[in-house]
């Protein structure tokens, strides 16, 4: 196994920026398509067992993990997921504004932990599925505590299914569409364009 580890160069570019921002906005608009539709899937996991809708959650859940990858310095996956929270709220989302922003906050700060345990340094597949996982966790753990009227059990099984998801979705899934992207010569400004990344 061949890991990427990354330059201490914690910089940010104006490339960096704008990039990031182009990526958190993207995140939001489809944050935003999915709040439209989750509704129907979300009950209908719950319906197997409450909390277990927490799977789904991972649609929420890339959006930090992502731009992290891509711009690989500090403050990459809180920027990306608080920018694409405040989208997702700017469209009109039915969670509210002020859920909808911590919420973001939160997720963002749980992927940024994940990236900062590798110093910033290592960018491959585990540490991505880290970043996601902490996303997920730090999702479960803000809709538990915030979220009247949860079992213990029901807060388990939604908390678990979210660092599942997140994970999954959020971490390893976003390796791949950053590997793609870098394929296609559009991250050639980034370390992560030019890195040959075995994982």
């Amino acid at each position: 196994m061949t890991e990427a580890v990354a330059k201490a160069n914690y910089k940010w570019r104006v490339v960096d920026i704008v990039v990031a921002a182009i990526i958190a906005v993207a995140s939001g608009v489809i944050f935003w398509g999915w709040d439209i539709v989750c509704s129907a899937p979300l009950a209908l996991f719950e319906g197997v067992t409450p909390g277990f809708e927490g799977l789904l959650n991972g649609f929420w859940l890339f959006a930090g993990p992502l731009v992290a990858i891509i711009i690989r310095k500090p403050g990459a996956a809180f920027f990306g997921e608080t920018i694409a929270a405040v989208i997702e709220t700017l469209l009109g989302n039915p969670f509210g504004v002020a859920h909808a922003l911590l919420i973001g906050m939160a997720q963002g700060l749980g992927a940024e932990i994940g990236f900062a345990v590798f110093a910033y340094r290592k960018w491959n597949l585990l540490t991505v599925t880290l970043a996601g996982a902490l996303t997920g966790l730090s999702n479960g753990l803000y809709e538990w505590v915030v979220t009247a009227g949860w079992s213990t059990l029901q807060g388990v099984v939604f908390t678990v299914c979210c660092v599942i998801s997140g994970a999954v979705f959020g971490g390893a899934l976003m390796w791949f569409v950053q590997k793609a992207l870098a394929k296609t010569g559009v991250l050639d400004r980034f370390e992560s364009g030019k890195a040959d990344v075995v994982a």
